[in-house]
């Protein structure tokens, strides 16, 4: 029988990370939830969250690899897995259709899903509208991967972020749906409001510019001293795709999530009552 997990790691995302687990909660079957020893109220907001949900379970460790070892057991399951960072609000009612459509066994023949996202630069609480840029033409941040296409998926320190996947025949990286294609922002069911250029924690700046640094810059998956005493020896070297544009003189975030228009859409579907 067809499963749905959900993975959370989240560092200093108090502003949203109620909404953003509360959005998947009836989605999933399981939630595992890692907080990477946040010092604002998350921590507090996930242990709230999980004597509300059953199926929510909530850790708390200094080395972001717990998240993905977490899902390493589902490899080879009829399971399909979805990330949700902090910052990524999806609609309830549009995942309620998704969920019935991969239970039924739908998208099996592929490794992954992606969808349309708004990058979002405003939010509006008031008139319940988001501002930003549409994925595509920007780069969607989808994270919903059907396990039962590996055998085996490890050696990364944070979650569904490349690593070391050993397929099974017949799939592979590149075997993928884009359900933007054939949908639009309206009927797309795993639409989700991006918040990366926005503040996510209390502990934020007013204003953050460009958004905030990703694990692959900072390096800290390790918040441990031994992660420490590595980072002060040999600091961790941006991805590629990341360097390249630094080199440019670029924010690889604007480049990558702020293409095209910039529109604004109902948020009301993501922000319950």
């Amino acid at each position: 029988m067809t499963r749905i997990v959900g993975s959370v790691l989240v560092r200093n995302e108090d502003l949203f990370v109620e909404q953003s687990i509360r959005n998947v909660a009836d989605f999933c079957d399981r939630i595992h939830a890692v907080d990477h020893v946040s010092s604002d109220g998350t921590w507090d907001i996930l242990r709230s969250l999980a004597q509300e949900f059953d199926h929510l379970e909530v850790r708390r460790s200094r080395n972001s690899v717990l998240a993905h070892r977490l899902l390493e057991p589902y490899a080879g399951t009829a399971t399909w897995v979805i990330g949700v960072d902090g910052d990524e609000l999806y609609d309830p009612a549009g995942l309620a259709l998704l969920r019935r459509e991969l239970l039924r066994g739908a998208h099996a023949d592929v490794f992954r899903l992606k969808a349309y996202v708004l990058n979002c630069d405003e939010l509006d609480g008031g008139t319940r509208t988001a501002s930003g840029w549409l994925a595509p033409p920007s780069r969607p941040i989808t994270k919903l991967f059907n396990f039962g296409a590996v055998e085996s998926w490890q050696g990364i320190p944070e979650p569904l972020q490349g690593g070391e996947v050993v397929f099974r025949q017949g799939y592979h990286w590149e075997a993928r749906r884009d359900l933007a294609s054939s949908t639009t922002w309206d009927t797309d069911p795993a639409r989700c409001l991006h918040l990366c250029f926005l503040r996510r924690s209390s502990l934020d700046p007013d204003e953050v510019g460009g958004g905030r640094r990703s694990l692959a810059e900072s390096g800290e998956f390790d918040l441990g001293p031994v992660g420490r005493l590595k980072r002060v020896v040999r600091r961790t070297p941006l991805a590629p795709h990341i360097l390249e544009l630094t080199r440019q003189g670029k924010n690889w975030k604007q480049e990558w999530y702020a293409r095209g228009e910039h529109v604004t859409v109902d948020a009301a579907p993501f922000l319950g009552r």
